[in-house]
């Protein structure tokens, strides 16, 4: 069984939506998605963190068992975003709620990342495509450093996503990306890594059979068991799907 943890759901105005629309609106549309098709087991959404109404936009939720988790654009955000007072405390209101938190940063904010994931031990958290490693510069050494700081956080968990387009969209390949797959398993291994797909953003690079068969063959010399936590069993787990 497979379990995707990072599939995206809108519709995409140019002019409206910069990456995604940040409406509570949006929310409601996924989960009501989520409502109707039983393939989609949960949603994680967007709501302002910064903002003074949190708590209240948080308590409309409660009703709401579909949402999961939230995410903040933080890679289009300046340095020091997430060292920031209103950032933080809006951080600290999720823990009552149980909502999971994805980080989504380029490599150079792994560093801040693992900041904020080592003051919130009691949140749960997930990095999104391994940090962005910037592979079309092959900046390895950097973002492995980076990397190593925050899977030192027991409370942090990874995807295995988004590689393919942070790679040259026309001519990666699958030993150009198994350092990077290699680097995430030795530092998180089997029980905190989750397979996602990033579909349709990963169309810019690869089909999904591409993306799915370059996790599905790099996890094929670990366990029968262990190929079902990373391909399965730790999303549900993270995310609250059993």
């Amino acid at each position: 069984m497979i379990v995707d943890s990072h599939v995206h759901f809108w519709k995409y105005n140019p002019v409206r939506d910069a990456w995604i629309d940040k409406t509570m609106g949006a929310i409601r549309r996924l989960l009501g998605l989520a409502g109707a098709t039983p393939e989609i087991r949960g949603v994680v959404g967007w709501l302002d963190l910064c903002g003074p109404g949190l708590a209240a936009q948080l308590e409309t939720y409660t009703d709401a068992p579909a949402l999961k988790g939230l995410r903040h654009i933080v890679q289009a955000e300046p340095p020091g975003f997430m060292d920031r007072p209103d950032f933080r405390r809006g951080m600290a209101a999720l823990a009552p709620t149980a909502l999971t938190y994805d980080v989504l940063v380029y490599a150079p904010q792994l560093e801040e990342a693992a900041r904020l994931v080592r003051d919130f031990p009691n949140q749960a958290f997930v990095l999104d495509h391994l940090g962005k490693p910037n592979i079309r510069e092959g900046r390895f050494k950097e973002w492995k450093a980076g990397l190593e700081k925050l899977a030192a956080t027991p409370n942090c968990c990874c995807k295995l996503s988004g590689l393919v387009t942070e790679a040259p969209w026309e001519s990666w390949t699958p030993d150009l990306l198994r350092p990077y797959l290699e680097t995430a398993l030795e530092l998180f291994g089997p029980t905190r890594l989750l397979f996602g797909s990033d579909w349709p953003v990963c169309l810019l690079a690869a089909n999904y059979g591409q993306v799915l068969g370059l996790v599905g063959d790099f996890i094929k010399s670990l366990s029968a068991a262990e190929q079902q936590l990373i391909l399965c069993e730790n999303a549900c787990s993270f995310y609250r799907l059993n």
